[in-house]
């Protein structure tokens, strides 16, 4: 399945584990994300609630947190097709307004779906800026196989197909 640390059949897809670029979280994220999703928890808006909460301050968003990861990967355009599934979310420390997150990436497994698509199963370990981690999900991404011709997009099966 691999040849030198790269997928058979996935022109450029690495098997090792990536750590991307940090994010630190602030303020106005907390409050933004609040407002976008309408998500006034006090342990994300209310200092003083938060202070006598279980974690003694106000926290992110656990969505935040995932829609963060998200930015932080480079998933290549290219390549990517779509995002298909998210499972298996665990949050397991609460990230801090001044915390800086990263997120650790391995491919857990890939299966073809058709001559230009395959299925990347991926693991994503997101870590503080002590290397803690506070969240964990697994990705099931629908990428290409081969590099899109800049021409436009192929003649290849429809959308709809890959995803049934």
């Amino acid at each position: 399945m691999t040849t030198n640390g790269t997928l058979a059949g996935l022109d450029g897809l690495e098997v090792e584990e990536t750590v991307s670029q940090g994010r630190t979280i602030t303020e106005a994220d907390v409050v933004s994300f609040a407002a976008l999703t309408g998500d006034w928890h006090p342990q994300h808006s209310d200092a003083t609630w938060a202070a006598d909460s279980r974690f003694g301050r106000r926290v992110a968003h656990g969505m935040l947190l995932l829609s963060y990861a998200v930015g932080l990967v480079p998933l290549d355009p290219s390549r990517v097709v779509a995002l298909r599934g998210i499972s298996d979310v665990v949050f397991k420390r609460p990230v801090h307004i001044g915390d800086t997150i990263r997120v650790a990436s391995r491919i857990d497994d890939v299966k073809p779906l058709d001559e230009e698509t395959a299925l990347v199963r991926v693991s994503w370990r997101i870590v503080n800026q002590s290397g803690e981690g506070v969240a964990r999900a697994r990705l099931a991404i629908v990428w290409r196989r081969r590099v899109a011709a800049a021409e436009g997009p192929s003649n290849g099966p429809q959308l709809e197909e890959v995803f049934l």
